[in-house]
């Protein structure tokens, strides 16, 4: 497929006290990263551009990972062979002016008809660790919509939440539009969040609209999560110290 912009925005609203949302747009380009496709000039696959996708930023390790080959890796492992031949999308943040964040990209498993079978939810957190979650349905039947796929926690994200708790993952994958919805509970407490977009082809006056209206890419969601926790902290969110991270890659 030819890598397609997603104008998306992102939605966050913490459950529990204190009380914080907030809402912001956000651009996420969908690639299929083993087909080799015509890319517009300022999009790249692993080479510098105003903005490109590389295979190390994701599949493994942060800095070190596989991309697609480490997702088909994955799958084989775990039994899962009929997911590990089919197609295989990334929805991801692309690195702008080489500078890249994404607190979350999602790996989509697809068939020819573009359905939607399996998805790895690639979390990243500003520590510098990364955990993968595999959702799929046991019975190996495809992701609707309205299906809620659930996670146990296991990386600390937010120094404000908790490293435990469980996941409740809705995906959306439609011809002209994609649509995430995380649920994070604990105790009484939790978040939600969302991303939500439209798909529409990728061209390099898209790419420049999208550096004009968010200027540094991902370095502004990083300054944006920082302002959130400092928001938080202001109004009396309890701070918990970053534990070790889970040793494995994906569960």
């Amino acid at each position: 497929m030819t890598p397609e912009l997603c104008k998306s925005h992102t939605y966050h609203k913490r459950i529990g006290g204190p009380d914080n949302a907030f809402r912001y747009s956000v651009d996420y380009v969908l690639s299929e990263p083993e087909v080799e496709s015509k890319s517009p000039p300022l999009l790249s696959r692993n080479a510098f551009n105003v903005a490109a996708i590389h295979d190390r930023d994701h599949g493994g390790p942060i800095g070190n990972g596989r991309g697609a080959a480490w997702v088909r890796a994955a799958l084989a492992d775990r039994g899962l062979d009929r997911f590990a031949e089919m197609r295989v999308l990334l929805l991801a943040q692309p690195r702008v002016l080489g500078y890249l964040f994404n607190p979350v990209s999602f790996w989509m498993i697809v068939d020819e008809h573009d359905t939607l079978f399996a998805v790895i939810a690639e979390v990243n957190n500003t520590f510098g660790d990364r955990h993968s979650y595999l959702c799929y349905h046991d019975d190996l039947r495809p992701i609707q919509p309205a299906d809620t796929l659930v996670a146990q926690k296991l990386m600390h994200v937010s120094p404000f939440q908790k490293t435990e708790g469980t996941y409740s993952f809705r995906f959306d994958l439609g011809p002209e539009h994609y649509g995430v919805r995380i649920d994070f509970r604990v105790g009484n407490g939790g978040l939600l969040a969302t991303l939500t977009g439209k798909r529409q082809k990728l061209t390099s006056a898209g790419i420049l609209a999208s550096v004009i209206r968010r200027p540094f890419g991902s370095a502004r969601v990083v300054a944006l999560i920082y302002y959130q926790a400092i928001k938080l902290k202001l109004k009396g969110a309890k701070f918990i110290a970053r534990p070790t991270p889970p040793q494995s890659e994906i569960s």
